[in-house]
C-alpha cells in the first residue's frame, strides 16, 4: 500500500504452513474473504476456525496471522485500504450515514472502533461478494481511467451488502433484544457514538436505525446501564464539552452553544445553568479569573467544580 493519493491494495494470496506471515499488525483495514481451504485464524490471542466462505476484518491495531495444517492451504481474497478511502462527507452524500448500522462501514473511520466478527456465506451471497472483489481486483490491476472511483464504489457496495447479511444472520428486528452479556459492549459504542457526535442532531429514531433496535427499547437498556436516558446522556456530554470551551476559549456563548449542538443559546442558558448551577458567562468568569469564595482568595488553578457551586 504505497499509492499516497489512492491507499488501497487488492489480491488473491494462497497461505501454506510454509509460507505462513509472522503474527502482525498494521495501520490499514483488511477485508479477508476465504475463497477455499480452512486454517485457524489467530486473532488478538484467540484461535477461530476459517473457512471457505468466511469473511471478516481485521481493524488498524488488531494483531493476527493463520495456523495451517502440513501440507494444507487456506487461498483468500485480501483487500487493504486505509480508513482514509472513505470521507465521512462523502459517505453521507451516498446516504450511507441515513441507511447504515455502522457495523461494516463506520468502524474503520474511528481506530477506537473495534467489529470482527465473521460472516460465513453460502449459495448467492457467497457468489455476489466474490463477484464484487474480483470487480475490484481487475480495477485495481488495470488501473483504467475511473479506477480509483469505480473501486470505491465497489467497496462501500460490499460493505452494505455485508452488512445487510449480518442483520439478517442476526436478526433485522428493531425489537431485537440485546442478550444481558452483550449489553454493556452494546451501550460502550452507543456513548462513544454519542461522544463522537455530540455536535450533531441526535434523536432516538436516528440512533434506533443505525443500532438496529427500537427506540424504547435503546432507551430502557441505556437508563439501566448508565442511569441516564439518551438524551440526558447527550445534554451531559454537550455540557462538559461546552464548560471546556468557555474555560479554554474566548468563543461568545451563542457560538459555544452552536458549537455543541444547540441551535438555541437561550435553551442552552437555562439548560447550562440548571446542570452546572450558573450561567455560562458566570462559570467563564469564575474559572478564568481569581475569585474569593468565603474570604479565601483562589486563582484558576485551584478553583474546583465544588468551589464553581458554591459562588454561583
Amino acid at each position: 500500500m504505497s499509492e499516497k493519493d489512492f491507499p488501497f491494495w487488492i489480491n488473491h494470496k494462497i497461505h501454506t504452513d510454509r509460507n505462513l506471515p509472522p503474527i502482525h499488525g498494521h495501520d490499514f483495514v483488511e477485508v479477508v474473504y476465504v475463497t477455499d481451504g480452512e486454517a485457524e485464524h489467530i486473532f488478538e490471542g484467540e484461535l477461530y476456525h476459517v473457512s471457505a466462505g468466511d469473511v471478516f476484518i481485521i481493524n488498524p491495531g488488531e494483531v493476527h496471522t493463520y495456523k495451517l495444517k502440513e501440507d494444507s492451504q487456506l487461498s483468500i481474497i485480501n483487500c487493504l485500504f486505509m480508513p482514509t478511502l472513505f470521507d465521512e462527507v462523502w459517505l453521507r452524500g451516498l446516504g450511507i450515514s441515513e441507511s447504515m448500522d455502522y457495523f461494516y462501514v463506520h468502524p474503520f473511520l474511528d481506530k477506537s472502533e473495534r467489529f470482527h466478527r465473521c460472516l460465513n456465506l453460502r449459495g448467492q451471497e457467497a457468489e455476489e461478494t466474490y463477484r464484487l472483489l474480483q470487480n475490484m481486483i481487475n480495477e485495481f490491476e488495470s488501473k483504467r481511467n475511473g479506477y480509483a472511483t469505480l473501486i470505491r464504489l465497489q467497496l462501500v457496495q460490499l460493505l452494505v451488502q455485508l452488512s445487510r447479511m449480518y442483520q439478517k444472520v442476526n436478526g433485522d428486528s428493531r425489537q431485537t433484544n440485546v442478550k444481558s452479556e452483550e449489553r454493556k459492549t452494546f451501550i460502550q459504542r452507543i456513548c462513544g457514538y454519542l461522544e463522537r457526535h455530540y455536535d450533531q442532531k441526535l434523536t432516538l429514531t436516528i440512533l434506533s436505525e443505525l443500532f438496529n433496535i427500537s427506540s424504547r427499547h435503546l432507551n430502557r437498556i441505556f437508563k439501566e446501564e448508565t442511569g441516564k436516558t439518551v438524551i440526558e446522556f447527550v445534554h451531559q456530554v454537550r455540557i462538559n464539552r461546552a464548560k471546556k470551551l468557555l474555560t479554554e476559549s474566548d468563543a461568545k456563548i451563542i457560538c459555544i452553544a452552536m458549537d455543541v449542538g444547540y441551535d438555541d443559546p437561550a435553551f442552552f442558558t437555562r439548560l447550562f445553568s440548571r446542570m452546572v448551577g450558573c450561567s455560562p458567562g458566570k462559570y467563564r468568569e469564575k474559572i478564568n479569573g481569581n475569585v474569593v469564595v468565603n474570604g479565601i482568595t483562589l486563582d484558576e488553578t485551584s478553583v474546583t467544580e465544588s468551589h464553581i457551586q458554591t459562588i454561583c
